[in-house]
């Protein structure tokens, strides 16, 4: 996504970037860029699944929206990119927020609701441009309490790039992924995301810097005895992404000591207080359940990151516009079966 692009829609994150193109096309994917009149641009990646081949579209595409015309003259594009590829369906996520005016564009243009969500569809937005002060004044009480408590135990966050981090971090969150049952990228997808993202790509991870407790309570003086949580243990780790004037919490992986002291929050707000000084505007916490779904997967991890305060936002559910019908109906099943395995629902 060239600058130009890039101002005229500033609700735009990496998903819609060249870099972000590179990626899909250094782990085996066909990264396409359509171009629309008027300056407009999608990056649109073809995806070889076992369901079928597709034509997705994240975070976009960047269009005129408000210009209906213009609006069904691209999608006509889009549609005849994908039957050029032979792609089954076109799956977007668009960055416009779920309202009764956008979700009658979608039905304007034939898209319906896609049985599977595509890119923290419901997420948490901080506005980095506030003071720290006010940062912290707008976090929910307990949470503060929990940043806090992590700087009186020396809980301190550190960010690098190395590849030596990089497979740390995919270790510990293979472990993470077997206990709370998600799917982790590969090593490769995270190789691919250092080599080409660069310094825009950054893991923070928490350590401890003092003996604590075993319960996590308080910092031990002196020499320990029993169970203790010793100092440089690792406690969690935060993958972020950054470009233009956002920065995503992307990938995140824990430790076991990580239900005992607050290391999470330590490092988030030491990412958001880095970030702050670098210039970006906002920080995307990156997917939270959806609004009044306390069974969803994310339920736990959604009241940890609307306790950091920001603005709840909720974009239009993935879209899909069906090119074969036949075809489509297997993905819709196999998807719907999923949504219910993986608790998506």
């Amino acid at each position: 996504m060239s600058n130009e692009t890039y101002k005229a829609h500033a609700e735009a994150n990496f998903l819609q970037s060249e870099e972000w193109g590179s990626v899909a096309e250094k782990v085996g994917h066909k990264a396409i860029e359509i171009e629309f009149d008027g300056g407009d641009k999608a990056l649109a990646i073809v995806k070889n699944a076992r369901r079928g081949r597709y034509l997705e579209i994240p975070g976009g595409p960047l269009i005129n929206w408000q210009d209906q015309k213009r609006v069904e003259k691209d999608f006509q594009k889009i549609r005849e990119t994908a039957k050029e590829n032979k792609c089954t369906f076109v799956r977007f996520r668009p960055q416009l927020l779920n309202t009764a005016e956008n979700q009658a564009i979608m039905k304007k243009i034939g898209a319906v609701h896609a049985p599977f969500h595509l890119h923290a569809q419901n997420t948490v937005i901080l506005d980095l441009t506030k003071s720290e002060d006010t940062l912290l004044a707008e976090m929910r009480r307990q949470t503060r309490y929990e940043v806090r408590r992590a700087e009186k135990l020396g809980i301190k966050a550190i960010s690098g790039n190395s590849k030596e981090l990089f497979e740390e971090f995919h270790a510990v969150q293979k472990e993470t992924a077997a206990r709370q049952n998600f799917i982790p990228p590969s090593m490769d997808e995270l190789e691919a995301y250092r080599e080409i993202f660069g310094d825009n790509v950054n893991i923070y991870v928490a350590k401890t810097t003092k003996n604590i407790t075993a319960d996590g309570k308080k910092v031990i003086d002196g020499e320990p005895e029993g169970d203790f949580i010793p100092k440089d243990t690792v406690i969690c780790y935060g993958l972020f992404i950054s470009l233009y004037d956002e920065v995503e919490y992307f990938e995140a992986a824990s430790t076991l000591v990580g239900h005992t002291v607050p290391g999470a929050y330590a490092m988030l707000w030491q990412a958001m207080k880095d970030y702050q000084k670098k210039g970006f505007k906002r920080f995307n916490l990156w997917g939270i359940a959806p609004p009044n779904q306390p069974n969803h997967r994310y339920a736990r991890v959604t009241t940890f990151k609307t306790g950091f305060g920001g603005e709840q936002v909720e974009f239009i559910p993935a879209q899909d516009l069906v090119i074969n019908k036949i075809l489509y109906q297997k993905t819709k099943i196999i998807e719907n079966v999923r949504k219910k395995i993986r608790h998506l629902s």
